[in-house]
């Protein structure tokens, strides 16, 4: 069973703890800076909303690649970034249209969210649920590829 991040961004207090406990399982710090996830504030800090790494269907990051540095676990269909391959070229980091990939200079390679090997400490660290660890197809995810399949091909009106 395939799963995924479900954000949930009126449930967000904007309170960090998903940020403090990635910088923590990746890093062994307590540094939201070094964090994979981040809580973006809009309306001077009326709205905030969690965002990470999608692990796009058909992931760009993956795809740029010149190395081959970037593949997708069969498990958890996270794309994960071998730091024994990875150049850090940052070609992905380019090449990812959300801008969830990103370079760390003290390592010189890029980081990414790699949903933690099927167990995000971001979900476990979220005392409201505004991120939670789910069955993929309960996010809706396959009603908006079947929807975006429908739409592919057809013209938009008055366009």
């Amino acid at each position: 069973m395939q799963k995924s991040l479900l954000i949930d961004a009126d449930k967000c207090t904007s309170c960090l703890q998903c940020e403090m406990a990635c910088s923590f399982e990746h890093e062994g710090t307590f540094n939201p800076a070094r964090s994979r996830i981040k809580i973006f504030e809009f309306e001077h800090g009326k709205r905030s909303v969690p965002y990470t790494c999608t692990q796009c269907a058909e992931a760009w990051c993956l795809h740029a690649c010149p190395v081959e540095a970037l593949v997708r676990n069969k498990e958890t269909g996270a794309v994960e970034v071998k730091d024994d391959i990875c150049v850090g070229c940052k070609v992905c980091t380019i090449a990812c249209p959300f801008g969830t990939v990103n370079y760390n200079p003290d390592t010189g390679k890029v980081i990414k969210c790699d949903l933690c090997d099927g167990d995000p400490q971001c979900a476990e660290a979220c005392p409201t649920d505004a991120i939670v660890y789910v069955d993929a197809a309960w996010t809706g995810l396959d009603r908006m590829q079947q929807w975006a399949a429908e739409t592919d091909n057809k013209p938009m009106a008055n366009a």
